[in-house]
């Protein structure tokens, strides 16, 4: 299926790219993990409100899904905005059935959807709460599911540093069946996967 592209994503992403490329640099490690055949859903911590458009940068040639708490929609300029540049509106405190519907829609048409497990933004601790939804998706809809970390928060005249990491596999966590004891067991694994990555880059800068 074609992709629909949407000349608000378009215009938002060029200004993005501008900015972080100058005053709110963006730096991407192993990128070329994202240049891959889609779909696949991508996982992010989240600390500041532009991530999302961090993770848009950080794929090329493609626009992707974002899935987003339906509060950001309650303006009507603001869910209208936002819908044109690709978002699907949850409501995280509860089954949403009606987004879940929609994400795995978005999957089998081909495309990436965006997803922030924690729900919301955490500025301390990184993926420790997250919320059951993402590994429901993931297994129902059998897709790679690829992490990407961001170090800090984002902060204007400092170089700011994204990691991408190897997809995290599940499918003998799905094979046994798809539950709330296999969605908590992935959601381990999301977690270890962090605390993995986190332990690696304060590493590499404590050698540094």
């Amino acid at each position: 299926m074609a992709e629909k592209r949407s000349f608000l994503y378009e215009a938002v992403r060029g200004l993005a790219w501008l900015v972080c490329r100058t005053v709110m640099p963006v730096v991407f490690h192993d990128r070329e993990k994202l240049d891959r055949e889609a779909p696949y859903i991508l996982i992010a911590n989240h600390q500041h409100a532009l991530d999302p458009v961090v993770m848009a940068l950080g794929v090329r040639g493609r626009q992707v899904t974002f899935l987003a708490k339906k509060q950001l929609g309650s303006n009507p300029l603001a869910a209208w905005a936002l819908k044109r540049a690709h978002c699907i509106f949850v409501d995280r405190h509860n089954m949403d059935m009606e987004a879940m519907r929609a994400c795995v829609r978005t999957l089998r048409e081909g495309k990436i959807l965006v997803i922030f497990p924690e729900g919301t933004r955490h500025h301390e601790g990184q993926m420790e709460q997250i919320e059951s939804g993402t590994a429901l998706l993931a297994m129902r809809s059998k897709v790679p599911l690829i992490p990407i970390y961001i170090e800090r928060k984002l902060s204007l005249f400092h170089m700011n540093h994204v990691y991408v990491g190897d997809p995290i596999p599940y499918d003998d966590l799905a094979a046994g069946g798809i539950n709330a004891v296999s969605c908590e067991a992935l959601n381990e694994r999301i977690r270890e996967t962090y605390r993995r990555v986190i332990a690696d880059v304060k590493e590499k800068n404590h050698r540094k």
